[in-house]
């Protein structure tokens, strides 16, 4: 499912979530321009949560909970992220006001990056990638505005259809996929004492639930039809 637009209107500018597209975007040019291969492995060798080095020295790599939520494995793994941030995050910058939603934003980032490490604490695969603080904008959606409408496309093989979906629902289909595969990739790492690379999706389910959990210290629910 690819969100296409919602039904609210806001009332600010998102200055905030545009900023943050820029930002992200800039670091990714940054990290394809440094050198090839070799440049853009070692780029994210030397920003991204690597959960081995970090619970070794973790006063030296803290603030890689942090840069990691600027970094992306590739072209897709950037637009869709920033898709999704622009959707849901310029309705929740709205409601937070700008400032709140930076600190509400970077905070997510640093929890959900945090849960994914904490699961995996031997691996030394880069953990990167915008989407634990990005889901984390996806829990505060779902508190504020669970009856808004999300303009969704539905890929079906070589066709495509556009609906429109209650956001209570598209959210909830999307945090049950994460949980799931999240379970899933826990579960096997358990079973072969190995830690995978991939798609953190403990990130994206910690996020999800730690932004449903801190949104109404930053903000107010108003009308739950709205």
């Amino acid at each position: 499912m690819i969100p296409l637009r919602d039904n609210i209107s806001t009332k600010i500018a998102p200055l905030v979530t545009l900023a943050l597209i820029s930002v992200n975007s800039y670091i990714f040019y940054l990290q394809i321009t440094s050198g090839g291969t070799p440049g853009f492995e070692k780029f994210i060798d030397h920003w991204a949560v690597i959960p081995f080095r970090f619970f070794a020295h973790p006063r030296i790599y803290w603030t890689s909970l942090i840069t990691a939520a600027f970094l992306h494995g590739g072209w897709m793994h950037l637009i869709g992220n920033m898709v999704f941030l622009y959707i849901f995050g310029h309705s929740v910058e709205d409601r937070m006001g700008h400032f709140k939603y930076l600190i509400f934003y970077l905070l997510i980032g640093i929890v959900a990056n945090g849960s994914q490490a904490l699961a995996s604490q031997t691996s030394k695969v880069p953990l990167i990638g915008a989407s634990g603080a990005i889901a984390g904008v996806l829990g505060a959606y779902f508190f504020y505005y669970p009856y808004a409408r999300i303009l969704t496309l539905i890929p079906f093989g070589f066709f495509t259809r556009v609906v429109e979906i209650p956001a209570f629902i598209f959210l909830g289909l999307w945090f049950l996929m994460q949980a799931l595969y999240s379970t899933a990739s826990v579960t096997a790492q358990l079973a072969t004492h190995q830690s995978s690379g991939g798609i953190a999706f403990l990130a994206h389910a910690a996020g999800f639930v730690a932004g449903l959990i801190l949104s109404p210290f930053f903000g107010d629910k108003r009308s739950k039809f709205k």
